[in-house]
């Protein structure tokens, strides 16, 4: 797929000034140069052109927010004056697997104030003796040279990668906000089926009471049926008319009756 093409296919219906990260690798340049890509992409900040056959960057349009950018794996072995005057504010450079063979190839770098890494790995400029402190002579702003500081400290991770991630995370946010919803959505029937249990629980324990209810009513009644028949110790004595004294109970029906006759002596 040939370079312009692919832009057009990274769009994704998107417009050029929307676009902050562009990635063509592997695709094919037009002659060794940048093609389709124009400077309606200003807000781009992060360009991978890795394997694409590029000899040249002088194509490169005006990125003036530009700030890593990868060229790595390509066939360019000078120009790169231009990407002071098109990426002023570039920080990240890899230049790795070119055609870059002297220190004079990278001079033009030191107009790039801002440069805080540049990776060259596999370019024979790297075989050239203290290649390294040559380097971070040349290019005084420079903080990580192939991954490591002047101290031989590597940097803490990979800044392409670290950036990438960044973009990221708006649209992962997204995702799992997305994936919450269908969750809740997904959790909202079995909800509605605990409450069905709720509702028959309350269901069966207002039949428990009423059976308990009825078991007292039930127990209430054979009290007073067994009390019918029991007398209390309440005994009255009242002579009668011919001289007889009356005994007389009371049961717990307030009911009466007279027990015996007592004959005066």
């Amino acid at each position: 797929m040939d370079m312009k093409k692919r832009i057009h296919l990274e769009l994704r219906n998107r417009t050029p000034s929307d676009v902050k990260e562009l990635v063509l690798d592997n695709c094919r340049s037009n002659e060794g140069k940048i093609e389709g890509l124009t400077d309606e992409f200003e807000e781009l900040e992060f360009l991978s052109t890795i394997n694409v056959g590029l000899t040249s960057v002088s194509n490169l349009p005006k990125l003036n927010k530009l700030k890593k950018l990868e060229l790595s794996d390509n066939r360019i072995s000078g120009g790169l004056e231009v990407l002071a005057e098109k990426c002023p504010n570039l920080t990240h450079l890899n230049l790795s697997g070119n055609k870059i063979k002297d220190l004079s190839t990278i001079e033009p770098l030191k107009k790039l104030e801002t440069l805080k890494s540049l990776d060259l790995f596999n370019c024979e400029v790297t075989n050239l003796n203290d290649y390294r402190d040559n380097v971070f002579k040349l290019l005084p702003q420079l903080t990580y040279l192939d991954g490591y500081d002047k101290d031989d400290k590597e940097a803490p991770d990979s800044d392409a990668e670290a950036y990438v991630e960044g973009l990221d995370d708006d649209d992962d946010s997204d995702e799992v906000d997305e994936e919450d919803d269908e969750d809740e959505d997904e959790d909202a029937p079995p909800r509605k089926e605990e409450d069905d249990d709720d509702e028959e629980g309350e269901e069966e324990d207002e039949e428990d009471l009423s059976g308990e209810e009825e078991e007292e009513e039930l127990d209430g009644k054979d009290s007073d049926e067994d009390n019918e028949g029991e007398w209390g110790g309440i005994s009255l004595l009242s002579p009668n008319a011919h001289g007889h004294s009356i005994v007389c109970s009371f049961n717990v029906g307030t009911d009466f009756k007279i027990t015996r006759l007592l004959k005066p002596n």
